[in-house]
């Protein structure tokens, strides 16, 4: 079963509009949802919409979305680990899911119909705009989705105004004790905080189609940050955290003593995406630089 695209839109004229709206409240409320989209499932939490929801991958709940560990809602595996079994059980009628689980998506569509719900594009804020009226639209959830996105853009509108002076900020990764460079579309695109320009001493590498950036304690001495804001992606999958004690030390006897912020990790790399979790991670940033 082929997946449906975000880019497939209905659109109604008056007179059927009139008619569907009559007829999608069963329909809607028939919908049994088993998301591994994180983003999504935090927009449908928002939007009043925890009912659809079947199932979920439990074990990497960030702490927000905890009350679905429930045993209301079905365990449906890991964000690369999916369990076809119990998500089979679960008798969705739709699946969410992003590019982390790209390798299961035949496999998936055998169950139910497929939504993928990855961020496409260059525009993050348009992207996640679509995303999240295009979610709602499944459920006959437009106008919430509009109420919602409206205050959010408020109050982004307003953190990028007190951000316009923020001081000079690197975003990083963490996993495994090393380091990399993280353009953080949250904290570049979304709220405006320019994004550094790396030295000569900083160089990237590719790895099959993707293009690290690893940085040293040095490297980052060389950038030259006010502040750096860590995404902490060991601590986010279960292993070895990142010591910040011992980063502030090799930073220091690189000779740079930058503002370290530890990020929440489970919000940043395993949720995002969604009205709840894009609404914190504008306040945590703003809380950081301000």
């Amino acid at each position: 079963m082929k997946p449906t695209s975000f880019a497939t839109k209905f659109v109604p004229t008056f007179a059927t509009a009139v008619l569907f709206s009559a007829i999608s409240v069963n329909a809607h409320a028939e919908q049994r949802l088993a998301t591994f989209d994180l983003g999504s499932l935090d927009t449908l939490d928002a939007l009043g919409l925890s009912e659809q929801v079947v199932g979920v991958p439990k074990q990497s709940l960030p702490t927000y979305l905890e009350q679905y560990a429930s045993d209301r809602y079905s365990d449906i595996g890991g964000l690369r680990s999916p369990d076809m079994e119990a998500i089979s059980a679960s008798e969705p009628s739709l699946i969410l899911y992003t590019g982390r689980q790209g390798d299961w998506e035949e496999a998936l569509g055998d169950i139910a119909p497929l939504l993928n719900t990855s961020l496409q594009g260059d525009n993050y804020l348009a992207a996640f705009d679509d995303n999240v009226r295009e979610l709602a639209s499944q459920f006959g959830a437009e106008s919430e989705a509009d109420e919602a996105l409206a205050t959010l853009h408020t109050e982004i509108e307003a953190l990028r105004e007190a951000l316009s002076n923020a001081p000079r900020t690197l975003v990083v990764t963490h996993n495994g004790g090393n380091l990399m460079l993280n353009q953080h579309p949250v904290v570049h695109d979304v709220l405006g905080v320019e994004a550094l320009n790396m030295p000569e001493s900083v160089t990237s590498e590719t790895r099959g189609e993707r293009t690290f950036t690893p940085l040293s304690a040095d490297a980052i001495a060389d950038i030259k940050p006010d502040v750096v804001l860590v995404i902490d992606r060991s601590a986010a999958i279960g292993d070895e955290p990142a010591d910040a004690d011992q980063l502030r030390q090799a930073l220091a006897e690189a000779g740079t003593t930058p503002q370290l912020v530890m990020l929440t990790p489970a919000l940043w790399y395993l949720s995002g995406g969604g009205l709840q979790s894009l609404a914190l991670q504008v306040e945590e940033v703003a809380a950081a630089l301000n």
